[in-house]
């Protein structure tokens, strides 16, 4: 069954990407239909666990930094325009051997953009953090303008700026077939001049067409009470030989730690969405001997997804297949500290097929093929 309404734009899916990029395009008059597969902010994807880092002395690519420096700014557009705590500046420390990706990438950035930016030695680190405790030969960089944000604040705020803006936003209604100009679900049909597609791990159903190659990890997030304080704590992540993990201040009484890396194969279907001993005794084995105050007494864990392309860049684009639908996937791992300008690039791309934004490193045709 036909709906009768002709949009400008459907965007499917609605978590960080997806409600972003509903908020920006009805900003701009745009008559906007957003379908969400379940409940707004839900705990089911990748857009969820109460906190996300951000940060912009960026190790995976200096290309993203640009892009950086405009989120920053509009998070606090966002804070002010929805009345949200979204955005908390607790500063960053990324910590590894002096010659790491992690260190030598983020020092390139940060001195290549002007970003503030402090170099430390083991036992500065010592000093300034007490709850670290890094071997000799390990260094860091801290950023003071780093922190941490809120996913399901950040997606209940673009929703609600959506609304107020004039979008007509439909959820527990999953999409079951696109096609340019129009989306059908198992409510009814709709047609629009323009689709937006921002699956998250839903992408290897949705953009088959694609040709791209998706990878979905299992992640899992640890939360404990602390053996030490972590109130006034920056966000950090520490890469060492064999384990790559990173972690948050203290947050109603409990600290959240996680891996980076070496999550399980999986769907959106078979998911173990269960968390093992085995996995919180991995967690503390990696941590103790460096923050050994972190894991004080286990308290909960969740899980979610990494949906990642080969080289672990994003794709967005137009699609190269469809000119009058636009797609953005392949987040995981560090893509939600992004959302706020995703979202203005999606809507510069839907309505002038372009934007001033630096997106060449995102192009889908570097990918193409290899499925």
């Amino acid at each position: 069954m036909s709906s009768g309404t002709v949009y400008d734009a459907i965007v499917i899916g609605l978590g960080g990407m997806g409600s972003a990029a509903a908020y920006r395009l009805a900003q701009r008059g745009k008559r906007v239909l957003g379908l969400e597969k379940f409940t707004p902010a839900h705990a089911l994807g990748s857009s969820h666990g109460g906190s996300r880092i951000t940060r912009q002395a960026y190790f995976e690519d200096p290309a993203y930094v640009p892009l950086l420096l405009r989120a920053h700014e509009m998070w606090d557009q966002i804070e002010r325009d929805s009345g949200e705590r979204i955005f908390h500046r607790v500063g960053g420390v990324l910590v590894g051997a002096p010659g790491s990706r992690t260190i030598t990438g983020s020092r390139a950035s940060a001195e290549q953009f002007g970003i503030g930016h402090e170099l430390l030695d083991a036992q500065q680190i010592r000093e300034r953090f007490p709850t670290m405790r890094p071997s000799p030969d390990e260094v860091a960089l801290y950023e003071p303008g780093a922190g941490f944000v809120v996913p399901e604040t950040a997606v209940r705020a673009h929703l609600a700026l959506a609304a107020r803006a004039g979008a007509e936003l439909h959820f527990e209604e999953p999409v079951t077939h696109w096609e340019a100009g129009r989306v059908t679900t198992a409510e009814a049909t709709y047609e629009a001049g323009h689709v937006v597609v921002c699956p998250g791990p839903w992408a290897p159903e949705l953009l088959r067409d694609l040709e791209i190659t998706f990878e979905i990890e299992r992640q899992v997030q640890y939360y404990f009470t602390p053996a030490e304080s972590f109130q006034d704590h920056p966000v950090y992540i520490w890469q060492r030989e064999g384990s790559h993990f990173y972690g948050f201040p203290e947050i109603d009484g409990e600290v959240k730690v996680a891996f980076h890396t070496g999550g399980q194969p999986c769907t959106p279907v078979t998911i173990d969405r269960t968390v093992h001993p085995h996995e919180v005794e991995a967690i503390t084995a990696a941590t103790r001997p460096v923050m050994p105050g972190v894991t004080g007494r286990f308290e909960r864990a969740a899980t979610c997804m990494y949906t990642t392309t080969a080289d672990e860049h994003f794709v967005i684009a137009r699609h190269p297949d469809h000119d009058h639908v636009t797609v953005a996937c392949g987040f995981s791992g560090h893509g939600f500290k992004f959302v706020p300008v995703v979202g203005e690039i999606l809507a510069d791309l839907t309505i002038d097929g372009a934007t001033r934004h630096p997106i060449a490193l995102f192009d889908p045709a570097r990918l193409r093929g290899q499925a």
